[in-house]
């Protein structure tokens, strides 16, 4: 789970909950006494971390006014609100309107250059995945416009952002409530037309089932693109995943993934695969264990399945929680060994590195490398790794 912090916004959950605390970081800039958990409710465990952080935030900063937002604030509402530590929520809908924190409405839209500048280019979701409760916190799709986009990555160019992370909820339903529904692919297309200097360009976790054919053969073909797939896979056997009411079988991500990799097979694999869902049984576990070789996942995002509220899963038959805890562990070190192994294959490989403030960086394909002293945050590097230990290439 991510999670990111600041002296003023803790943020928990997904790359779009850390676009949008950036952005609330920016609107809260002139209030010293505030703190903000934007909270995360897609697993029982981040609800559990997100009632960590609200303590800890109100233990570090005791006199402060703290408030809470995500989508932990919609769903878990009376629990969180029923906290002595919180004095107040915000409306996961309102959370980067002004007026809901009573700060001016020309507030800046941006805080200063990351790294990797975060752009929410959709929110919301239209599925009904029968384990999902975060439309129920996030509503329906909602894309920007592609000119709101290009204005968006300009701004984060102009400020020195050597890296444009696209995200959202459902990052592949992007334009379905525009006019002439356009694909996500053509939005890549108008950024990388637009902004030819732009070094880097990065999609966070996308529903393979919709990825377009201008966005597959931009994945093949264009350099800026990085070569990092990370699917909104879920499960590796066919029976799971209709009982997820998943548009895709694993057929569909096998084809696409070696479509992909038969033209750019620098490509790295992620994926979110759920652990131990309602009727799983041992072979159904075992197709998901396979999925992780077959396509050669080496960014696991794995969740031990937790029945949410109000969900249709939630009233399946539900298996035990330590099968469920083995289970994970079992696909976190499946995904640990194949890792491992793509690892020592970058040994001895130059890697284009950008380097972050903590001392390491990362290349195109996602993997982290150590960066030596004296590379700035934010430079771009070439670093030939000689060894890696603990995931880390050095």
């Amino acid at each position: 789970m991510t999670a990111a912090r600041s002296d003023k916004v803790v943020s928990l959950g997904c790359r779009l909950n850390i676009s949008e605390s950036e952005q609330i970081e920016a609107m809260l800039a002139g209030e010293d006494d505030v703190v903000v958990i934007n909270s995360c409710a897609v697993t029982s465990e981040a609800v559990r971390q997100t009632r960590q952080a609200i303590r800890k935030a109100r233990k570090a900063k005791p006199d402060a006014r703290l408030l809470v937002t995500g989508c932990a604030a919609d769903i878990e509402r009376e629990q969180l609100s029923a906290m002595p530590e919180v004095d107040g929520l915000i409306a996961n809908t309102r959370k980067l309107d002004p007026r809901a924190w009573n700060v001016p409405l020309d507030a800046p839209p941006h805080v200063p250059a990351r790294t990797r500048a975060f752009i929410a280019v959709q929110n919301g979701c239209d599925h009904a995945c029968t384990f999902c409760v975060i439309p129920q916190g996030r509503g329906k799709s909602r894309s920007m416009t592609i000119p709101d986009v290009l204005r968006q990555v300009e701004r984060h160019l102009d400020q020195g952002a050597p890296e444009i992370v696209l995200t959202g909820v459902d990052v592949t339903s992007w334009g379905h409530d525009l006019t002439g529904t356009p694909p996500l692919g053509s939005l890549i297309a108008a950024i990388l037309n637009e902004f030819p200097d732009l070094q880097r360009l990065r999609m966070s976790s996308l529903d393979g089932i919709e990825v377009d054919p201008v966005l597959e053969e931009l994945f093949c073909s264009e350099q800026r693109l990085m070569p990092h797939l990370h699917l909104s896979l879920q499960h590796g056997h066919d029976m799971i995943l209709k009982r997820m009411k998943r548009r895709h079988l694993r057929a569909d991500a096998v084809e696409l993934v070696a479509r992909i990799k038969a033209r750019r097979p620098d490509i790295a694999i992620g994926a979110d695969l759920i652990a131990g869902f309602p009727t799983e049984d041992d072979t159904m576990h075992a197709a998901n264990r396979s999925i992780i070789h077959e396509l050669e996942i080496v960014h696991g995002h794995i969740f031990p399945y937790s029945p949410r509220p109000n969900t249709p899963a939630a009233r399946m038959p539900q298996l035990e929680r330590p099968t469920i805890k083995r289970r994970a562990a079992e696909l976190r070190q499946d995904v640990a060994t194949q890792r491992n192994r793509w690892l020592a294959d970058q040994v001895g490989k130059p890697l284009s590195v950008l380097a972050e403030r903590d001392g390491t960086g990362y290349a195109p394909n996602f993997a982290r490398v150590a960066v030596p002293e004296g590379v700035s945050a934010g430079t771009i590097t070439t670093i030939t790794p000689t060894h890696f230990d603990k995931g880390l290439l050095q």
